[in-house]
C-alpha cells in the first residue's frame, strides 16, 4: 500500500523561500505521476503541479514564476522550491501519487506552510 509524507515546511517572512519535499513509499514501482495542491484556511484544495515519471510537467499559472517542481522518478520523491513567498501562500500543502493512468491520488497528510511578517 502506498505511503505518501511531505516534509519542509514551516514559517517564513514575505520574500523568503522554501522547499517542500514528499516521498512515496510501500511501492515498487515509479508513480505515474506525482505533484502538489494546497489548501488554505475556508478554501478549496487548489492544485499547483505536476510531473509525470517521463517527465511531463505543469504548473499552475498562478504560481509559475515562483514555483518549481522536480522529481527523482526512480526513487518516488518529488520537491517543491517556493520562492518569494507572500502571505497568500499560507495554506497547507499536500504532496499527491498517482500509481497508473486513470487511478487516483494517494495523499499525504499534508505540511503546513506560513507566511507572514
Amino acid at each position: 500500500q502506498v505511503q505518501v509524507a511531505e516534509s519542509g515546511g514551516g514559517s517564513v517572512q514575505p520574500g523568503e523561500s522554501l522547499r517542500l519535499s514528499c516521498a512515496a513509499s510501500g511501492i515498487s514501482i515509479s508513480c505515474y505521476a506525482m505533484g502538489w495542491y494546497r489548501q488554505a484556511p475556508g478554501m478549496q484544495r487548489e492544485w499547483l503541479a505536476t510531473k509525470t515519471n517521463i517527465g511531463r510537467t505543469t504548473v499552475s499559472g498562478a504560481v509559475k514564476d515562483r514555483f518549481t517542481i522536480s522529481r527523482d522518478g526512480e526513487k518516488n520523491t518529488v520537491l517543491l522550491q517556493m520562492d518569494s513567498l507572500k502571505p497568500e501562500d499560507t495554506a497547507v500543502y499536500y504532496c499527491f501519487c498517482i500509481l497508473k493512468i486513470g487511478e487516483g491520488q494517494k495523499w499525504g497528510q499534508g505540511t503546513q506552510v506560513t507566511v507572514s511578517s
